[in-house]
C-alpha cells in the first residue's frame, strides 16, 4: 500500500462486522485513537463541510488516511465527539456514491468504512490501493464497478468545486434538492 490507513473505531456495530477493523486485522490499516492520527491526515468525516477531492491527493499521500468507524445505527454524536478531538487534520466528506455492500445496496452515501477508504484512494490517485482494499471483501468488486464512471468522473474533476458541479447535477438527476 502507498498511503498509511488509520481506523479510528468510535465503537457501536459488531465489532466481527467491522470492514474498518477486517482491514486492520488483515494489516492494511492501523487502529489508532483520535490524537495518533498524524497532523495533516484526511480524516473522512460524514458530518465535514469540505468535499474530498483530486487535490487532496497531497495530503493523502504525505500524512495517510483515516476513516471514523462508527454504525449510523448510533447516531452522529460519536462522530461529532470524535472529530472534536481531530482540530489539525483535513476533514473532508466524500461526494455521493452508492454502497455495494450487502446490508445497503445501492443506497447513497451508506457507506462501509472500507468502501468509504477505497472510495477516498481512489478518488487522490491511489487507484491500486482503493482495489486491493475492495479485493478483501466478497462484494468489493460490485461496491468499485457500481461506481466505476461515477469515481472516475471524481477523480478526473480538476478542482473542489468541479467535484461539487458533478454531484450537485447527480442529485437533480435524481430530484434531490441541493
Amino acid at each position: 500500500m502507498q498511503v498509511q490507513l488509520y481506523v479510528i473505531r468510535v465503537g457501536g456495530d459488531d465489532p466481527r462486522k467491522s470492514t474498518a477493523l477486517k482491514l486492520v486485522r488483515l494489516g492494511l490499516a492501523v487502529k489508532v485513537p483520535p490524537w495518533r492520527v498524524p497532523r495533516g491526515a484526511v480524516v473522512l468525516n460524514p458530518l465535514a463541510r469540505t468535499v474530498l477531492a483530486p487535490e487532496d491527493r497531497v495530503l493523502v499521500g504525505n500524512h495517510g488516511l483515516a476513516v471514523i468507524d462508527s454504525s449510523w445505527n448510533d447516531g452522529t454524536e460519536p462522530i461529532e465527539a470524535t472529530a472534536r478531538r481531530l482540530r489539525g487534520r483535513a476533514h473532508r466528506v466524500l461526494p455521493l456514491l452508492k454502497a455495494g455492500n450487502p446490508i445497503n445496496y445501492a443506497k447513497p452515501t451508506l457507506l462501509s468504512s472500507a468502501e468509504a477508504l477505497a472510495a477516498a484512494l481512489y478518488i487522490t490517485g491511489f487507484k491500486e490501493d482503493a482495489v486491493r482494499v475492495m479485493s478483501k471483501f466478497k462484494w468489493g468488486e460490485t461496491f468499485l464497478s457500481l461506481n466505476r464512471d461515477l469515481l472516475d468522473t471524481y477523480a478526473g474533476a480538476s478542482s473542489r468545486d468541479e467535484v461539487l458541479r458533478i454531484q450537485n447535477a447527480l442529485l437533480r438527476k435524481y430530484g434531490i434538492s441541493t
